[in-house]
């Protein structure tokens, strides 16, 4: 089956940007941040995640903590849908060539 995702207001008059893999997998991120040995990928077959340019994104214990170094507030961001900005900080989209 397809995740699904509930758009919220925007934020600040800011929309967020991203689509459902990536906001699946940013709450994940936040689900087992810190922990070892957990590596995910969640991605779109058709190559397009929602909004961006971007299949998907990567994810692991250390997600929230370098979404953090980089200023980024995870859990606002996943309340904005914006996953894709989140991603975007550290490098962790996935866009198939």
């Amino acid at each position: 089956g397809e995740t699904t995702v509930t758009l919220r207001a925007p934020i600040d008059g800011i929309r967020g940007k991203g689509g459902r893999n990536s906001e699946f997998l940013l709450s994940f991120a936040i689900g087992i941040n810190g922990a070892e040995g957990i590596h995910a990928l969640a991605a779109d077959t058709d190559g397009i995640d929602g909004s961006e340019n971007n299949a998907g994104a990567f994810a692991d214990g250390s997600t929230v903590s370098r979404m953090r170094a980089a200023g980024v507030d995870a859990k606002a961001m996943l309340a904005g849908n914006n996953a894709w900005t989140a991603f975007n900080a550290v490098g962790d989209l996935f866009v198939p060539g």
